[in-house]
């Protein structure tokens, strides 16, 4: 059984201008969430600012959110690293906060082998009981994990169970398909391409879009899997430019000041990240304007 099907968010980490975590509004957020139909969160991970979290910070987080959530959709945490010790330790860690699976990036920096994920992923998985699902983005990580090692893992792993495939290669997502025969959980990790993977057997979508638009996001997968393709479809185009607009820094710059400009949270980032260019926050307001969310 999936550990999720629809749209997850990938959520981000609300700090003070000190530096600190935000709560207060981690908490407003994630019952924003909620109540507007998302239908999992994903806690600590790329738009969390997870590479700038010390490890206790990591977990007070995941802690944070379960205990909030408290168990009204599930819960995924980023518990991946370059480390393998360190993977198996904040995996374990978030097993006994409670959540309901973990995403585990590729090991970035190191640039393993496809012997080496299958060895790294296969060694985090089993020290665990939790669903798995591994985590493919080779431009922040230089790392891609093919699709035959992904079938392998989740053929040979039995709680590896799909992948948040951000390669943004539609041939590789189509082979992947293809080879898995149903035997890999396919979720979208970019926003402007959740129906064509969804069209290629995706069941959902981890999603930034979802932090400031989760209804919307939540309808264009809910729709695709109730079989009214045309309606997705057209909801997927139509927040083509807010997608675009919400990538145009690096991500999580862009979604935090969205967040901001709709008085949700503050937008303030940790270093090395820094406010959004004026051009490029003033590009972000017209495009959540035409979406309706301003």
């Amino acid at each position: 059984m999936a550990v999720f099907k629809g749209a997850g968010v990938a959520i981000v980490t609300p700090m003070k201008e000190s530096g600190e975590v935000n709560y207060e509004q981690f908490d407003r957020l994630l019952e924003f969430q909620i109540a507007n139909n998302t239908d999992a969160v994903i806690v600590c991970g790329t738009t969390g600012e997870a590479s700038t979290l010390t490890h206790e910070e990591h977990l007070d987080v995941i802690k944070r959110c379960v205990e909030t959530v408290k168990g009204r959709i599930p819960v995924i945490a980023g518990t991946g690293s370059n480390c393998t010790e360190t993977a198996v330790y904040l995996t374990q860690e978030a097993e006994k906060a409670g959540v309901d699976g973990v995403l585990l990036v590729s090991p970035y920096y190191n640039k393993a082998t496809q012997n080496g994920l299958y060895a790294h992923f296969k060694t985090v998985a089993q020290a665990v009981k939790l669903p798995v699902l591994l985590y493919n983005v080779p431009s922040r990580t230089g790392c891609n994990i093919l699709p035959e090692t992904i079938v392998r893992l989740c053929r040979d792993v039995e709680n590896i169970v799909g992948v948040k495939e951000a390669s943004g290669n539609i041939s590789q997502i189509a082979h992947l398909a293809a080879i898995a025969d149903g035997c890999v959980d396919i979720y979208s990790g970019n926003d402007d391409q959740i129906v064509p993977i969804m069209s290629l057997g995706g069941i959902g979508v981890i999603s930034v879009l979802s932090n400031i638009a989760p209804g919307q996001t939540h309808e264009i997968c809910a729709k695709f899997l109730s079989g009214d393709v045309e309606g997705s479809r057209k909801m997927q185009l139509k927040a083509l430019d807010l997608c675009n607009a919400l990538f145009c820094e690096v991500n999580p710059i862009p979604v935090k000041k969205a967040l901001s400009l709709m008085g949700i949270t503050d937008g303030f980032l940790r270093m090395p990240l820094t406010e959004m260019e004026e051009a490029n926050a003033e590009r972000l307001k017209k495009s959540m304007q035409a979406y309706g969310i301003l």
